[in-house]
């Protein structure tokens, strides 16, 4: 469920709603700098303990579905195949992320105006950006575990994943929620899944190469000539 919006009865939304609703529509009046939590609960007509209850800070308010959406991808992580693709588990889980923007367009972008005009909104969202980032490194160690270069791949993968689709959802923002983004971001994920696939042709976890690959050794003397030496490997290469 996208922020700002109610259960499902638009006209007795939670307390939770109220607030944030409050908070946005004095944060587009005023300003983000301007506003107080005082002036926040008082539109919600709440008092300052029920803010607490819900949000530690005022910049929490602006992102009131991020935990939601962490939680719920953490789950999804846990719960996926242990014979499945890694890659495309962690691609599935960006996915919930949009989900949750899509569910509430003009939330999505009025947020998004608000964090571009307010500096320590972006660095509040960064972090939890960050946070996302590292749920997916997470599942790609501990699924390539096996692998030498298993920790340097889960955080390449991780960071490209939430790359492509930020630059996705960010251009979809930017245009004011028009346009397809469920598109967009599958084609920018796609990328991340083809570069990352599995390869017949990669090592097993275990080091070993595939018994279809093969491999020429070829030794020689010091000092002999290089021109000898392509000669020997393209004899050796002709004789498969």
């Amino acid at each position: 469920m996208g922020a700002g919006t109610g259960t499902g009865d638009e006209s007795k939304p939670t307390m939770r709603d109220s607030l944030v609703r409050a908070a946005f529509r004095l944060f587009l009046d005023r300003g983000f700098e301007q506003t107080t939590i005082d002036d926040i609960v008082s539109l919600a007509g709440v008092g300052r303990r029920s803010f607490f209850r819900y949000f530690p800070s005022k910049e929490d308010v602006v992102f009131p579905d991020h935990d939601g959406c962490l939680a719920e991808m953490t789950a999804f992580l846990r719960d996926s195949p242990a014979d499945g693709d890694p890659v495309a588990q962690v691609c599935d889980a960006a996915r919930l992320v949009l989900r949750m923007y899509a569910a509430d367009p003009l939330f999505s972008v009025q947020r998004y105006r608000l964090t571009r005009e307010v500096p320590g909104l972006r660095a509040h969202e960064l972090s939890v950006v960050w946070r996302y980032e590292r749920a997916l490194a997470g599942h790609l160690r501990e699924r390539g575990a096996g692998r030498a270069d298993g920790a340097l791949r889960a955080d390449v993968v991780a960071a490209a994943v939430v790359a492509a689709h930020n630059h996705a959802l960010r251009t979809w923002l930017r245009a004011g929620g028009e346009g397809d983004v469920q598109a967009a971001v599958d084609e920018a994920l796609g990328y991340v899944a083809r570069s990352f696939a599995p390869r017949q042709h990669d090592a097993g976890t275990d080091g070993v190469v595939d018994a279809d690959e093969e491999v020429v050794v070829l030794l020689a003397r010091r000092g002999t000539p290089l021109w000898r030496v392509v000669r020997d490997v393209e004899g050796a290469l002709g004789e498969r």
